[in-house]
């Protein structure tokens, strides 16, 4: 059995201001209309009948499950208090698929990674079926299409069926030894995705990483239930070292492999990489939104939130999202980590905070805010409910432009349906709930001496969440 382990991790910083802390690359809809986390799941279809299981960070849980919602999708959600790299995520995967007394094949995949033929991609997990089954901890390496300094590079060894032994893993090149990698016809570009037997991956962490391994047993022993997700005991978790299976276990382990890839496959780490998935125009551009190029040649430009225009430009990544622009040139693409690292020791909000921004009853957006005001567009969808709260330091105005809300005011129920609102006093106990069966959506505005998500006393939350949240 293939058991497929989703790895939904990330801070966002690759693609910003596309994709932020709160809302990595994974859950954005980049190339298609399903995000990426959804397009990893799709091309699971047919390749085995087990529910996957989806590793992510706690914050993102209802990120998680609304997009499997979405897709009718069935999975385990494991929540991990803190990132801790893959190894760790690996391990608690193994251990957890190991309680029912099943030792199947764990199908590691990232979950922001574009693959353009599935077939392909299905054709090279067969390949690499056999050699876990006989003991052989594998990878993919993508079949390189050009010298490549955004990606670590594998070199391989001899031959196996189906693949070759793993000799090494090679650190991100510089663009010489990129050229020199690829002339070589030796290595690979390292996709981050394995295949390998549950049992055999714990047994390497205990030879290697024997303290990894027992902070995620007990991690995993302690973990519990809340609503949908399993959440990994935090105490434990947190203790655990962080680093990658590539370097905790990979590079040491005597029976690694690797299966060679070509499924015109991409990590999207980049705006460079994204553009390259894009079919360009005649002028080699690739457009998102509403947009007005007038000579301008081998540009990425996306517009979230208004127009966006450009005259006399070539080689830039233009994005435009409703809080944030990036304007940047292309040979620029792979520093856009570092631009967002002095922005947050900068103290700005803008590299974890997204525009929208999701709650598991729906969504909210602000729209435009100044001294003691601030107002937001707010999505409740049909039989989501916000929790019975107050807040201390501002009061709310609701309009309703779309659908009909159920709202508590201290001790009375009422509805307010389109074209009406209600008025929230500070301190007044309230809830908003859609018990309909469209979208409900109204505009919020709030005023008073602070405005601040941390501003909300929770009385009765059946999603169970922490004030902020």
């Amino acid at each position: 059995m293939i058991q497929p382990v989703i790895l939904s991790g990330g801070s966002g910083t690759r693609l910003w201001p596309l994709s932020r802390e709160q809302m990595p690359k994974q859950f954005l809809r980049l190339t298609s209309s399903q995000s990426l986390l959804q397009q990893t799941l799709s091309r699971l279809v047919g390749l085995t009948d087990a529910a996957p299981m989806l590793m992510g960070h706690h914050s993102h849980r209802f990120l998680m499950a609304e997009q499997l919602r979405e897709m009718d999708q069935a999975a385990t959600l494991v929540l991990e208090p803190e990132g801790r790299n893959t190894a760790p995520a690996i391990a608690c995967a193994a251990l957890l698929a190991r309680q029912s007394g099943d030792d199947p094949l764990l199908l590691v995949l990232p979950a922001d990674h574009v693959i353009g033929d599935v077939q392909a991609f299905q054709h090279s997990v067969s390949l690499a079926a056999p050699l876990a089954e006989a003991g052989y901890l594998v990878t993919f390496g993508v079949v390189p299409t050009q010298p490549e300094t955004g990606y670590g590079y594998i070199a391989c060894g001899a031959p196996l069926k189906g693949g070759h032994h793993l000799a090494a893993f090679i650190e991100k090149p510089d663009a010489k030894r990129a050229v020199e990698l690829i002339d070589s016809g030796d290595y690979l570009w390292n996709s981050g995705m394995f295949l390998l037997r549950a049992s055999r991956y714990l047994d390497q962490l205990k030879q290697l990483q024997p303290a990894m391994l027992e902070a995620c047993e007990e991690a995993v022993s302690s973990a519990h239930r809340d609503l949908d997700f399993l959440r990994l005991g935090e105490v434990a978790f947190r203790r655990c070292p962080a680093d990658s299976i590539d370097y905790a276990v990979m590079e040491h382990c005597n029976h690694a492999a690797v299966v060679p890839l070509a499924a015109a496959w991409s990590d999207i780490g980049s705006f460079d990489a994204l553009l390259a998935t894009v079919k360009p125009d005649a002028a080699g551009n690739a457009t998102k939104g509403d947009t007005w190029l007038t000579d301008t040649q081998d540009s990425l430009v996306f517009a979230e939130h208004r127009l966006v225009t450009t005259l006399g430009v070539h080689n830039l990544i233009v994005v435009e999202t409703s809080d944030s622009v990036l304007v940047a040139h292309r040979d620029q693409a792979q520093a856009v980590k570092q631009l967002v690292a002095s922005l947050s020791q900068a103290g700005r909000s803008e590299p974890c905070s997204a525009p929208q921004v999701q709650r598991p009853w729906g969504s909210f957006q602000a729209m435009d805010s100044g001294e003691r005001y601030q107002v937001k567009r707010i999505t409740v969808k049909p039989g989501g409910r916000l929790s019975l709260q107050r807040h201390h330091h501002r009061a709310e105005h609701w309009i309703v432009v779309r659908g009909t809300a159920q709202v508590t005011l201290d001790e009375r129920s009422f509805l307010v349906t389109e074209n009406q609102s209600t008025y929230i006093p500070i301190g007044a106990l309230h809830r908003l709930e859609n018990t309909g069966k469209i979208p409900l959506e109204l505009i919020e505005v709030q005023s008073g001496s602070y405005l601040g998500e941390d501003d909300i006393e929770r009385l009765d939350d059946v999603y169970a969440r922490d004030s902020d949240e």
